[in-house]
Order: structure tokens, then C-alpha cells, then sequence
């Protein structure tokens, strides 16, 4: 996973923990950090927000006493967090642990942190507004399978993996060719040439019965509601200038109670409104895992889990 001239096994080795949510990736990452010298580093987009601790499932502040995590509680919820800057932020973290005789674990939910990390980030234009509604114009006029065979001659790549009638993508890539003259394909196989210079092991824990993980999910939306998730909404409301768009607002949990509290959604439907989001988090998560980021999984229902964890670490750092 790594684009170093330097040979692999004389990378400093790092450790992946991705896993869908509620799937115990960090008491996982805990029975590592307890067995092997590792140093935690957080790969969540809603924990680094202060103060979104329920409904972020942010480990409490006794396990973060005797287990610190890096990247936790970095910005206010009123802040933007970027997969740039958290991949800036993680290759510090990294370089600083291995300093310290440490082994960076990475753990969370992420992927396209995750996948920034390994595999770094294109270089794209901004969006342009005018070059846009040029293009919606044209799509409005022509029809967007026109646009997809003009996209096909200009970079047949991108124009293979999308469908004729998928607007935002085919919008977004003749977006990039024509404010940058070079495809978005090519963009984006020259960002993959910035891997970290890290021996990587990527562990996936996933389920092997998914029901047993949407049951995990329903009981810990339960405990965040019954821990108070209406009060910590309503309490950020009171300390921030807050609104809807905001991307800690969007996050799953908080985007449901938002739109209770303001009267968006009735209240009885919070819970099962909740459940089914982060349902789709997971489902989402987990393909990532499969189509994308592809580490070696690991059954998290599985009742020795320590002991396979344990398997594939010790080989890897001995």
C-alpha cells in the first residue's frame, strides 16, 4: 500500500481498524492498545466536533484518560473538517507515535478518510458555479446521455463507471476537464502515487450475521437517547451558532434530532428514523470495505475476537 522507493519491510509499521458502526471498533482497539505498544489515533468525522460526545459514541473520559486518542475534539460544531486536513493531521499523528517508539493504530468508521490516507487526494478545481450552469443548460437542451458521450471522448475512464443519466458525476467530471484540461480519471490515478511511508495491516471487522449488527445499532441508538441526545443537541444550539447545513448537523443521530427540534419531523418518529440512518451508515460503511479500501476482515461478532486480532498483529509486528 505504499508508493516509497523505500522497500516495505523497512517501513515503520502502522495498523488500519475500519469497521461499520456499532461494530466495536474501539474496545477492539483498546484489547490491541492493552497486548501491543500502539498509540490511538481517531479516524471518525463526527468526533473531531466538541462537545457531539453521545451521539458520536466518543469513548468517555476515563477510557480516553487511560487510552488516549488523537484527533478527538478538535474543532467547535460550528467548524468544517476536511479529508485533507484530517490526512495532514493523521501522517503527524503517525510520525509523532513512531518517534516515540509507538505503533500508529487508526481506528474508526471514515472510509474516505481512510482511502485519503492510503491513497492521498486529487489535486481538483473548485467548483465553478458558471461552469456549471453552462453544463445544466446543455443537459437541459441536449439531454444528460449526450453529455455522458461527450464526457466518453474526453475520459472514457470516468465516462465507463457511470451510468448515462447519473447528473452529478457526469456534471462534476466535465466540470473538472473543462476548468482543468485534464480528465478527472487521470487527476485522480496521480493522487494514488502518495501513500504514506507506513508497512500498512488494514483489519475490517464485519459482521457475519446482519441482523445481530442492526440489532447492536437499535440498542445503541436506544442508550444515546436515553443518555440524553435531545439534551446535547439542545445544549450546542444554546453555545453555537448552528444550523442545518452544518456538517456536524448532518451527522447521523444529530441530523434526526435536529429536524425534530425544529419541528421538521414529528418526535414519535425519532427513534426509528435514528435506527434506519444508521442503518444505512453501516450499510454504506461496509461497502466501502468490500469495493474500495478491501482489508483483511475479521468476524467482530466472533467470540475469540482478541485471539484473531491477536494472530494477525503478533506475525505483523514481531
Amino acid at each position: 500500500m505504499s508508493a516509497s522507493a523505500t522497500p516495505t519491510a523497512q517501513l515503520p509499521p502502522a495498523i488500519l481498524l475500519l469497521g461499520p458502526t456499532a461494530s466495536g471498533k474501539t474496545m477492539a482497539a483498546i484489547e490491541i492498545a492493552r497486548r501491543f505498544p500502539v498509540e490511538l489515533i481517531s479516524v471518525d468525522s463526527a468526533q473531531v466536533f466538541r462537545g457531539m460526545d453521545i451521539g458520536t459514541a466518543k469513548p468517555d473520559a476515563a477510557t480516553l484518560a487511560a487510552f488516549p486518542h488523537r484527533l478527538i475534539d478538535l474543532i467547535s460544531p460550528e467548524e468544517s473538517y476536511s479529508a485533507a486536513r484530517f490526512r495532514v493531521d493523521a501522517l503527524a499523528a503517525m510520525a509523532a507515535a513512531t518517534m516515540r517508539g509507538r505503533v500508529p493504530l487508526l481506528v474508526g468508521g471514515t472510509m474516505l478518510y481512510f482511502k485519503a490516507l492510503c491513497e492521498g487526494l486529487a489535486e481538483l478545481p473548485a467548483a465553478d458555479p458558471a461552469t456549471r450552469a453552462r453544463i445544466d443548460d446543455e443537459a437541459a437542451t441536449r439531454g444528460w446521455p449526450a453529455l455522458h458521450a461527450e464526457l466518453a471522448a474526453v475520459d472514457p475512464a470516468t465516462a465507463a463507471r457511470l451510468h448515462s443519466t447519473d447528473a452529478q458525476r457526469i456534471q462534476r467530471a466535465l466540470e473538472v476537464f473543462r476548468l482543468s484540461g485534464q480528465p478527472l480519471s487521470r487527476l485522480i490515478a496521480a493522487s494514488r502515487q502518495a501513500a504514506p511511508p507506513y508497512r500498512l495491516l488494514a483489519i475490517g471487522l464485519v459482521p457475519s450475521e446482519r441482523a445481530v449488527l442492526h440489532r447492536r445499532i437499535a440498542e445503541r441508538f436506544d442508550a444515546m437517547l436515553a443518555a440524553g441526545l435531545e439534551g446535547e443537541v439542545e445544549s450546542l444550539r444554546a453555545r453555537y451558532r448552528l444550523h442545518g447545513g452544518l456538517p456536524s448537523m448532518r451527522c447521523v443521530g444529530y441530523r434526526q434530532v435536529w429536524e425534530v427540534q425544529n419541528g421538521l419531523a414529528p418526535r414519535s418518529q425519532l427513534r426509528d428514523r435514528g435506527i434506519y440512518a444508521s442503518r444505512q451508515l453501516a450499510k454504506r460503511q461496509i461497502t466501502w470495505l468490500g469495493n474500495s479500501l478491501r482489508p483483511q476482515v475479521i468476524d467482530c461478532l466472533a467470540p475469540d475476537l482478541p485471539g484473531s486480532l491477536d494472530r494477525l498483529l503478533g506475525p505483523f509486528l514481531d
